[in-house]
């Protein structure tokens, strides 16, 4: 019975309860008095059921106390077994802790003696290791036995051949079944191989080298008698000698040949000494002789001298050549290595020598930037050197250890190596810009040159600061012209040589917009003095007149200047872009991506194109042509309105003058005296263009008179004829003097420089000239004039009129009328 059952039963009696039921069964049975009658039955039998009850209640409670009495006994037997229990539980559980102590090993507690079990172990590991070890030393004790039987084996034979190297092949057998074994075991420290394999291998190369090192010295002994490494005569040498040295030429040739043909000759990257097996010895001497001279203490050991070792081992390639071309090319025929040619695999050989050397010395050359520009120098001068000898590597051994059949040659040394060319082109830049910014800063920097030379060379004439700016990107072009890869000489020119152009540009560009900011001609109004050099530099202690450096022939002398610097540079690239060394960088870039990639990320170069039709349209100079071209231009345009302004400016008192009625003028006479305010602009129109002849060439004097004379003469024109009252006769007769006295002095101040007489010199006034000999003409001439022009005639009929009275047909039929309109009638 569970414990709520007995606490149910347990409970009190709900009295209220039974008292309900009892009313309810009362009021159910009797409902009325004759129901009474049988009430003492029902008494009767309520109390014997009372009494039932109550028999069973006394015999259910002491039941009840009788099972609790023996739930205490249960439930307290329970609590005993419980803590004997928890109580073996703790027993075990320390006796676990105990038994676990127990077995930790003495390794992690220095204090505590080893198990029996962990001496046991170690004995047994101890005893592995020294089978291990054992077997190593057997195995490396084999090796070297077979080694120095490879070694006696090669000094005891005579001659080289597949019998005087069976111990090195057994040693290679052996090493190789030794690396089969221990090809599943791997050392992280050598690789995924183990250091017996490493040893056993660089033994068996150990070996090789020995071998070939006795075979060397008895070639260097029999050298020695050929008086190597001086210069060699063959035929004075004895027949016993010299057959000695070729016995051990080619014992080592067929050493070498032998190494080859081994299977699974696994052997390292090819090195720069590696060559011939001969000729690596016979270059031993002439390599002490090297280090003797240039890797000591001697004198010849300088740093500033590369000239002095690139030389010797010139002179040495020189003073053997006729010995490796007739005797060592003739000792290889023979073999199979007949193709290689013996003179250029000498020189293949020598190269490390440099190479050591440079390696060595570059790095504390890199704070002498002048130092490690002379040193490059050298080195590429010697490859070009190399080069004129025909010198190639498809006829040596080193034919399959470059990507491509060209040599880099010795100068990659320095320049495959991004640090120190990143340095060389620091060092060159530099000098560079400090060559450019003495070269403006000279005090003749923008003179004119006056070199006879250049004068018979070219019609020419250029400021000293463009012709030294021309020689200066010619000798950066000289500098960096014998880089044998395309990538450096786009470096080259993009970091050094493009940037000196177009700080010049930007020198003469300055220069024109403060000439346009100061002159009144340009910007009519103008602050008083300012401190300003138009070259470029401002000093505020000193105070100029701008007006009289702007004005006159000072001002056009300027602009001239700028001009003909920028006109030097444009023509100078133009023609440095059709020379064949640009032209190939270019073409090269054209066609590589990464060199495209940036030459289009430079914006002083053109856009390059893929497309093969589009190569030698555009030099590689096209952008900065275009640029200097623009400041051509600039200039010319400058230089037309400062004489314009300046002779406009001087004719407005004149043409005040002539336009004014002035009553009491005398009447006509038959001379047409020159108006005295005529006479400053006329000698001022006679200076510009006498400078702008003398000075610039004979094509822009044409250009720039043309458009001078014509603006002058529209100007002229507008102002003493058009749009000005009624002329009389001596009016117009002086208008029609003063304009070809406007020719007249136009042809004194260029002086021939045109060519083609005085037509040349009339045209771009003809405008002003029809209208003068138009507004003065008389008599049948001004009535044909005015009937041709008025009357009904043809186009063609009016300009043959007008060519016949006045020798032009430049205006129109509206401006003629409006000309002859201007004519006061008698």
């Amino acid at each position: 019975m569970s414990s709520q059952e007995i606490q149910s039963l347990l409970a009190l009696a709900d009295t209220q309860q039974a008292y309900s039921k009892a009313s309810i069964y009362l009021n159910s049975k009797f409902s009325s008095l004759e129901d009474l009658g049988c009430l003492e039955n029902d008494v009767t039998q309520a109390q014997q059921r009372r009494d039932e009850l109550e028999t069973r209640l006394a015999l259910s409670k002491s039941r009840i106390n009788i099972l609790i009495a023996e739930t205490q006994v249960v439930a307290e037997s329970h609590r005993r077994c419980a803590q004997e229990l928890s109580l073996e539980r703790h027993s075990l559980a320390d006796e676990l802790a105990s038994l676990s102590q127990d077995l930790v090993s003495s390794l992690s507690d220095a204090n505590q003696p080893p198990t029996l079990l962990e001496d046991i172990e170690t004995l047994h590991r101890n005893l592995k290791e020294l089978k291990s070890v054992k077997e190593y030393v057997q195995i490396i004790e084999h090796a070297l036995n077979l080694s120095e039987l490879a070694v006696q084996q090669i000094s005891a034979s005579s001659s080289v051949s597949n019998e005087s190297v069976t111990q090195f092949r057994t040693l290679r057998a052996f090493v190789t079944s030794v690396s089969d074994v221990c090809s599943g075991i791997q050392s992280e420290k050598n690789g995924g191989r183990l250091g017996l394999v490493a040893f056993l291998e660089r033994l068996q190369e150990t070996t090789w080298s020995r071998m070939k090192a006795i075979l060397s010295n008895a070639l260097l002994s029999a050298a020695e008698k050929l008086k190597w490494p001086m210069t060699v005569r063959y035929t004075s040498v004895p027949p016993e000698d010299r057959a000695a040295f070729e016995t051990s030429f080619c014992n080592l040739l067929e050493l070498q040949n032998i190494g080859q043909s081994f299977p699974n000759n696994n052997t390292e990257a090819r090195s720069e000494k590696d060559g011939l097996y001969p000729l690596e010895a016979l270059v031993q001497p002439l390599s002490l002789r090297f280090k003797y001279h240039f890797e000591g203490g001697r004198q010849t050991n300088q740093l500033h001298r590369p000239e002095w070792y690139f030389t010797h081992v010139l002179n040495a390639v020189n003073d053997h050549q006729n010995f490796m071309e007739s005797i060592i090319q003739r000792l290889l025929s023979s073999t199979k290595y007949k193709s290689f040619n013996a003179w250029h695999e000498f020189m293949l050989l020598l190269f490390p020598l440099l190479s050591r050397k440079l390696r060595r010395t570059v790095p504390s050359m890199l704070s002498h930037p002048s130092l490690l520009a002379h040193t490059i120098y050298q080195a590429l001068s010697f490859d070009a050197a190399l080069a004129e000898e025909g010198f190639t590597i498809t006829d040596t051994s080193a034919r399959d250890a470059f990507e491509s059949s060209k040599w880099p040659g010795v100068a990659d040394i320095i320049l495959g190596k991004k640090e120190w060319f990143e340095a060389w082109i620091d060092g060159e830049k530099k000098f560079t810009e400090d060559q450019y910014h003495e070269i403006i800063s000279t005090s003749d920097a923008w003179q004119i040159a006056e070199d006879e030379v250049e004068k018979q060379a070219s019609e020419i004439r250029t400021t000293n600061s463009a012709r030294r700016i021309s020689a200066l990107v010619e000798q950066v072009t000289d500098r960096y012209s014998p880089l044998p890869d395309f990538t450096q000489r786009t470096r080259f020119l993009i970091s050094v040589q493009l940037p000196i152009l177009e700080l010049y540009h930007g020198r003469i560009l300055s220069s024109l917009d403060a000439f346009e900011t100061l002159s009144s001609a340009l910007v009519r109004v103008v602050p008083g003095a300012l401190g300003v050099n138009l070259g470029g530099k401002e000093d505020s202690s000193v105070n100029v007149d701008t007006r009289s450096l702007t004005s006159g022939v000072s001002g056009v002398q300027r602009l001239c200047k700028a001009f003909l610097s920028a006109h030097f540079m444009e023509i100078s690239m133009e023609a440095w872009g059709e020379d064949m060394f640009f032209l190939e960088l270019w073409t090269e870039i054209n066609r590589r991506a990464s060199l495209r990639a940036r030459a289009q990320a430079d914006p002083l170069l053109p856009d390059p194109r893929v497309e093969e039709d589009q190569f030698g349209q555009e030099t590689i100079f096209g952008e900065l042509i275009s640029h200097y071209r623009k400041l051509s231009i600039r200039a010319q345009d400058m230089i037309v309105q400062q004489v314009c302004a300046e002779v406009e400016g001087n004719l407005r008192p004149h043409l005040t003058a002539t336009t004014t009625p002035n009553p009491s003028a005398e009447p006509e006479q038959d001379e047409i005296a020159v108006s005295q305010t005529l006479l400053a602009p006329i000698a001022l129109l006679s200076t510009h263009l006498s400078y702008i002849r003398a000075t610039l060439p004979q094509s822009t004097v044409t250009l720039l008179y043309r458009r001078i004379a014509s603006r002058l003469s529209e100007h002229i024109m507008q102002r003493q004829i058009l749009y000005r009252g009624n002329l009389t006769v001596r009016e117009a007769r002086e208008a029609q003097a003063e304009s070809e006295l406007w020719v007249e002095t136009s042809q004194g101040g260029l002086a021939g420089a045109l060519g083609g007489g005085r037509n040349r010199v009339e045209a771009p006034w003809s405008k002003l000239l029809e209208a003068g000999r138009l507004i003065a003409t008389e008599g049948p001439a001004w009535d044909k004039a005015v009937d041709f022009t008025f009357g009904a005639r043809s186009a063609d009929e009016w300009d043959a009129a007008m060519v016949e009275i006045t020798g032009f047909s430049e205006l129109s039929r509206e401006e003629v009328g409006r000309i002859l309109r201007r004519r006061k009638t008698e």
